[in-house]
């Protein structure tokens, strides 16, 4: 089976509105004082909040994940790879980026806390630069129950997801009735794990086959939506609001549950024509970059309102209506449009970095038949609870350094680094599994 170029698009999509839908969120205030404060507009102004109906578009990570995921690891089974040398690959793919990533933040906070930065702000600016990180321990967790997952999907197909949905259901309703806010912490593996898992089903065309599945999980899964939050208990915003008791996201809930399986029947719906668009090569163009950059943009989308806020706000040149207002929202096309400019040149001049990534990948990744794995599975753990930490709490809580998490992050990436060994080109013969593999 060859490269979907829909699966890119899906990638690529998903990227720009995850982008634009922090971006457009985030409003800066500079107070009398001179504090600059990032007030919560979807608690402020709290009609925004259904505009996360069009913006949360993380299914579409996972369903696309899954897609991948499944050639990926089939193609490295049917070459006689092993379940850790498959997952150690994939994982590295993905750390070594968010690891460099952390690393250059941490300096920068450590830099900061040295000369005395005032702490509210430190940790403001380290909550930004980590709030997108939760994602990363979820998809890595993912990526290591691929083996299994995708055995239960060959066994029993759709019924796999059914079961997990069936599963995140009841783990759900155990939060919502008798508050059980560790038992929620599974939801983020069961939840999205069904879009993944539909994955597995969309790529083996299981939900294809039959032409009025896709128009089923779109209605159902949108009807259902629907009822859980005119009728239950959950909100109607897909983004974590504070204060806001049940939270769709965090827990991921029933009513998320719902939305992953309308968006993945509307995904697969309009496939077809998208499909044809893509064909056109002036359409491909535009997309293939974007999806090829979708990790760093990812990581360092939240950079440019730093930049941003240093360059307008702290000196005054930016106007400042009243937060909310229809002032304030007309100054959002330019807000969009300069954060673009500085995210673009980023992404430039992050290129060698990029390119010393991926020699530096090569160089280090595991074999595919990797056997002692012990170091891996205990370093990918490690990376795990560390990237949760920054998440939860971004990369400077209450205005310090985080010394346990950056201690375990370093820990992590040693031990994920030892099952590789350096290779030289004369090492190197083509590697079919290797070449086809999917980005993560």
């Amino acid at each position: 089976m060859g490269r979907d170029r829909y699966v890119d698009f899906l990638r690529a999509w998903a990227i720009v509105l995850v982008v634009l839908g922090h971006w457009l969120i985030t409003g800066l205030v500079r107070e009398s004082d001179g504090r600059i404060i990032a007030p919560e507009l979807l608690a402020t102004v709290p009609w925004t909040q259904w505009l996360t109906l069009g913006f949360q578009i993380m299914p579409l990570f996972f369903l696309a994940g899954g897609h991948a995921a499944g050639g990926s690891w089939s193609r490295a089974r049917a070459a006689g790879g092993s379940a850790a040398g498959w997952v150690g690959r994939r994982a590295l793919r993905l750390l070594l980026p968010a690891g460099a990533y952390s690393g250059l933040v941490l300096l920068a906070v450590g830099i900061c806390a040295a000369v005395g930065v005032d702490a509210g702000t430190l940790a403001l600016v380290g909550w930004a630069m980590g709030m997108q990180f939760w994602f990363l321990p979820v998809y890595l967790l993912l990526s290591a129950l691929t083996p299994p997952l995708y055995a239960a999907h060959r066994r029993w197909g759709l019924r796999a997801a059914v079961v997990m949905g069936m599963g995140a259901a009841a783990v759900g309703v155990l939060v919502v009735t008798v508050h059980a806010p560790y038992a929620g912490l599974v939801n983020y593996v069961l939840v999205w794990g069904v879009a993944y898992q539909l994955g597995f089903c969309w790529r083996d065309g299981l939900l294809t086959r039959r032409r009025r599945v896709p128009s089923a999980m779109a209605v159902g899964g949108g009807a259902a939506f629907a009822a859980l939050v005119g009728l239950g208990p959950f909100p109607v915003s897909l983004i974590l609001v504070t204060g806001q008791t049940p939270s769709n996201t965090d827990p991921p809930s029933v009513a998320m549950l719902a939305w992953v399986v309308a968006q993945t029947g509307v995904c697969l719906l309009v496939a077809p024509t998208v499909r044809r668009l893509l064909d056109r090569a002036w359409v491909w163009r535009l997309v293939r970059p974007v999806g090829g950059a979708s990790l760093t943009l990812y990581l360092w989308h939240m950079l440019p309102v730093l930049v941003v806020a240093a360059a307008f706000y702290l000196t005054d040149l930016a106007p400042e209506p009243v937060f909310g207002s229809a002032g304030w929202w007309a100054l959002r096309v330019p807000w969009l449009l300069v954060l673009g400019l500085v995210l673009a040149g980023l992404a430039a001049a992050l290129r060698p970095l990029e390119r010393k990534l991926a020699a530096l990948y090569e160089r280090t990744r595991p074999d595919a038949g990797l056997r002692r794995s012990w170091p891996l599975w205990l370093g990918l753990a490690v990376n795990v609870a560390a990237l949760s930490r920054f998440a939860v709490q971004g990369f400077a809580y209450e205005g310090r350094f985080p010394v346990l998490p950056s201690l375990g992050l370093v820990l992590g990436m040693g031990l994920l680094l030892l099952p590789g060994r350096s290779r030289t080109v004369s090492e190197r013969p083509a590697r079919r599994e290797a070449d086809l593999e999917e980005a993560a």
